[in-house]
């Protein structure tokens, strides 16, 4: 018979008893340790988390800084508006999503009730435009335009607009001074989006849910200054959300002040100018396609050449800057986005590429220097140069025998060049060079003077144009054969036969390539601003700059002046006395060459104008004309697509933007009281410690702050001033301030 212990445990059960007690102790020890760490060695940490919970912070945004022109007068600036916003949670909660709402919201701003539901949703890849692409959990803004009536309804009748605020709030202003727009330039603000929250997160200049940010130009270039620092109020607030005392506040920090190299009134006579010579030459009759030319685009770039500043920049087709600000409705979204736009966000000075034609002669008469001949050697102008069974014509059939480099400059001779690249072509070894054996004067002379890369200018989004050099062929070839194989044939079409050539030799540098190459054609690609900094250099002898609009950054209370200085780029490969040959022949464009018959009657004698005329052609559409000038001063680029030559198509547009900047008449005198800026401007616009604006004078009007004045000059020597010109910008704007910080959101291939 077993023996059972006097407690009638067997040892079986006691083992058990001794586990439990050893699982409870630990579970206890465990949880003990747990409390200390929270109560003892975090407990002040949570204590403070804690405390948080009883804190209701209120953020004052902080007043955005006004984008200024070279004078001080404000290109982007504030005002206060009633901006009428929706809380997305808040609309939620409700059991048709606010559906009912927006409708009765819609019917007092006077909208379309599916307009203002269209802007409460979120955006994403299958949502078009307008959408919210901010955070979600912050306000979202109806509209900015409410009434002071509107806005009285909504707030008096809060029951029936859960969700819905009517707030004073500063709103970003395009102000649009003296008729120019500089749209592409200043760019547009939208709301921060929570991907954009999280990745600033960390950082030194971290977002707020209720900010606004720049997504181009200047206001994306410059956001970080632009925007300051938010300032935020923390409340006590017992459970019920009552406000029992003041815990902290930190004031807000209002954005600086930049200012530009802009002037305003030559930006204005830009934009009047491109706008004026695009019109008249959809009138002009195309005698190659049968039909007017389209003059769909196109670009102007004024640049100060011992500095590399931007006085103006124009692009077109444009719009109007305002239309971001508030959201945008999908009317305006899809006239600026639409497949007939002909898409005015890009701009197209920094955007837009295009063969340069002729204008693109400066780099291959450096290449032809550098690589041995002489400036001053008799080059054959033929009316056409043959290779095997291809003939490359001089435009309009002209010949003037044997000339200089720099007549061929003037006279814009292509077979010239044709010449130089073909010999050049060979001596690299043809077709097949040997290894090392090229030295491809004509293309590695084009990187020196900077093409092929980005000039580096303070802007977003620029692009590097191309070079269509032999490691540029290897890399398309390789990109492209197998299409170019599938779709070529011997005996096909003529694009058909293009792909069976290239996918045969694509990679390879041929012969009609350098020819092509020679002239600015091909696959040659460039922008306005590279041609405004390469002759820019030609005329200040030799430095190319990086081009900038910045000038200045400036605090709000104007004590901290913070200034962009100019930056040398590079030096042109070009001898001083090459320069000096170059400079000449330029001069003869405008009194003997391309370009003599649209500055007929110029003052040359007193204001030395000089340039090179362009005609690109462009496969399946017309001619691109180019027109690249300089002075002592300035350097101006034009160029507009499908316009036909550079020299007609651009040339009075340019010579009116001289007169204007040194005050030329259309006699040919000179009238300084009309001159717009016969100098550079110099000083900076002052800015008071209560935030207004002191404009220095104008270089050229000590005795006031000279108006803009837009006198045109067209070729015969008229005196004409445009009917429908913009009124001119009018007084410095001394007493302009900022807004007073409101409760709420706050800123949201032919020759020429």
């Amino acid at each position: 018979m077993t023996n059972i212990p006097e407690t009638g445990r067997t040892p079986r059960v006691q083992i058990r008893l001794v586990v439990i007690q050893i699982l409870v102790l630990s579970l206890l020890g465990t949880l003990g340790g747990r409390l200390w760490y929270l109560q003892i060695r975090e407990g002040a940490q949570y204590q403070k988390e804690a405390s948080g919970n009883h804190v209701q912070q209120v953020v004052d945004p902080a007043v955005r800084g006004d984008i200024l022109d070279a004078r001080g007068v404000p290109l982007a600036d504030n005002e206060t508006r009633l901006v009428v916003s929706a809380s997305r949670t808040d609309l939620l909660k409700q059991k048709d999503d606010g559906k009912a709402v927006l409708t009765k919201l819609a019917g007092v701003l006077g909208m379309k009730p599916e307009e203002v539901i269209q802007k409460v949703r979120l955006c994403d890849a299958k949502t078009p435009k307008p959408c919210w692409n901010g955070s979600p959990y912050q306000p979202i803004p109806i509209t900015d335009k409410a009434t002071p009536r509107q806005a009285l309804q909504i707030r008096e009748r809060a029951e029936d607009f859960p969700g819905v605020t009517a707030e004073p709030e500063a709103v970003r202003r395009y102000p649009a001074p003296g008729g120019s727009n500089t749209a592409q330039v200043l760019g547009y603000l939208s709301p921060v989006t929570d991907a954009e929250i999280q990745q600033a997160k960390n950082t030194d200049s971290p977002y707020l849910r209720s900010d606004m940010v720049g997504r181009s130009g200047l206001e994306r270039e410059y956001d970080k200054e632009l925007r300051g620092k938010a300032g935020v109020t923390r409340y006590e607030v017992d459970n019920l959300g009552r406000v029992i005392g003041k815990a902290k506040s930190d004031a807000a920090e209002p954005g600086s002040n930049l200012v530009t190299s802009i002037d305003s009134r030559v930006q204005r006579v830009a934009e009047y100018e491109l706008d004026k010579a695009m019109k008249a030459a959809r009138t002009q009759f195309d005698k190659n396609t049968g039909e007017n030319f389209k003059a769909d685009s196109g670009a102007v770039v004024v640049m100060e050449a011992k500095t590399g500043r931007i006085v103006a920049m124009a692009s077109a087709p444009t719009y109007d800057p305002n239309v971001w600000v508030g959201g945008i409705s999908a009317k305006d979204y899809k006239a600026l986005t639409g497949k007939d736009s002909d898409y005015p966000l890009l701009n197209r000075a920094i955007q837009g590429q295009a063969a340069p034609g002729s204008t693109f002669k400066v780099v291959s008469t450096a290449a032809a220097v550098q690589a041995g001949y002489p400036w001053d050697g008799g080059y054959p102008c033929t009316s056409s140069y043959s290779v095997g069974g291809q003939v490359f014509k001089n435009f309009e059939g002209e010949n003037f025998g044997d000339i200089s480099l720099g007549r061929a400059l003037e006279v814009s001779c292509d077979t010239v060049f044709y010449g130089l690249g073909d010999r050049e072509w060979k001596k690299d070894g043809g077709i097949n060079p040997k290894k090392g054996q090229p030295k491809d004067w004509f293309f590695k002379t084009a990187h020196q003077f900077g093409l092929g890369k980005e000039t580096g200018i303070d802007l977003p989004n620029e692009v590097t144009g191309r070079v269509p050099d032999r490691q540029w062929k290897l890399d398309y070839w390789k990109a492209n054969k197998d299409a170019w194989c599938k779709s070529g044939k011997k005996d096909g079409s003529y694009v058909e036969k293009i792909a069976y050539e290239n996918c045969l030799e694509g990679n390879k540098m041929r012969e009609g390539d350098e020819i092509n190459y020679s002239i600015g054609q091909g696959d040659t690609l460039v922008t306005p601003i590279q041609e405004a900094m390469i002759y820019g250099a030609v005329a200040n002898g030799g430095t190319e700059y990086v081009p900038t609009i910045g000038k200045a950054i400036i605090s709000a209370d104007g004590k901290s002046v913070q200034a962009i200085k100019p930056k040398v780029q590079r030096r042109l490969p070009v001898s001083q006395a090459t320069l000096k040959g170059m400079d000449d022949a330029f001069a003869g464009v405008i009194t003997r060459g391309t370009a003599a018959w649209k500055f007929n009657g110029w003052p040359q004698d007193k204001i030395t104008l000089h340039g090179k005329t362009g005609t690109a052609e462009v496969y399946g559409k017309q001619t691109t004309g180019w027109l690249a000038t300089y002075s002592k001063d300035y350097s101006v680029i034009m160029t507009i697509s499908q316009a036909g030559t550079g020299s007609g198509s651009a040339g009075e547009a340019v010579r009116n933007i001289y007169s204007a900047l040194y005050g030329v008449q259309g006699d040919g005198s000179i009238d300084t009281k009309k001159a717009l800026l016969p100098e550079p401007q110099k000083g900076l616009p002052k800015v008071r410690t209560d935030g207004t604006i002191e404009a220095p004078k104008v270089v050229g009007d000590p005795a006031k702050d000279a108006e803009a004045s837009q006198q045109s000059n067209p070729s015969n020597g008229s005196d004409q001033q445009p009917a429908t010109s913009p009124s001119p910008t009018t007084g410095n704007r001394n007493t302009r301030r900022r807004p007073r910080r409101m409760p709420g959101r706050g800123s949201r291939r032919m020759p020429s």
